[in-house]
């Protein structure tokens, strides 16, 4: 488009679409019969009172169901399994090895291997000779059950992930022969 020298600039159209006409002298703008004047600060739409003439029962509507979800749980990957099952167990180790210890501080606290180890040595001692060269104390050194509850913790990690990831490969192939497990997931309400 060109402009030539001298002429008008184009005129740009309006921003804004003309607003309609004010009412006429003696007009008010009120609702129907039977509704509420709707106001800025309300939260719903005017709506017609039940009762309001000419509404049947049957225009109420009916409270919604919650929906669900039909699905169908057809493969569990092995990987993923293995790498969950491997943190789960792991913080458990964690969990059993700090419950071990705070357990075993409270029972040396309270001086229970101490009395263990009394009576297993008056037990074992006859006439002032011990009856077998048994050393009950060392059963209760922190190092040694500490230790055992480290060993323990280490096996069940290996053992609760390999086991969970041989879990997911024979659901696999079950669910291939069977069609998965259904499940149904509800709206809450």
């Amino acid at each position: 488009m060109r402009i030539r020298p001298g002429s008008p600039p184009p005129s740009a159209p309006p921003l804004q679409s003309p607003s309609p006409p004010p009412p006429a002298a003696g007009q008010q703008n009120r609702p129907p019969a039977g509704q509420q004047p709707w106001s800025p600060g309300s939260l719903s739409s005017p709506q017609p009172p039940l009762d309001a003439p000419g509404r049947k029962p049957s225009d109420i509507p009916a409270p919604r169901s919650p929906r669900k979800a039909h699905l169908v749980l057809r493969r569990v990957e092995p990987w993923s399994a293995m790498k969950f099952s491997f943190v789960v167990s792991l913080v458990c180790f964690v969990v059993l090895f700090i419950a071990v210890a705070v357990l075993y501080m409270v029972l040396s606290g309270l001086g229970v291997f101490d009395n263990i180890i009394q009576t297993v040595n008056q037990l074992t001692t006859a006439d002032g000779k011990a009856t077998s060269g048994v050393d009950v104390a060392s059963w209760f050194e922190p190092v040694r059950i500490l230790g055992y509850t480290a060993l323990i913790g280490a096996v069940n990690v290996v053992l609760i992930t390999a086991l969970s990831t041989l879990g997911a490969v024979i659901y696999n192939v079950a669910s291939d022969l069977v069609g998965g497990v259904e499940v149904t997931f509800s709206e809450a309400e």
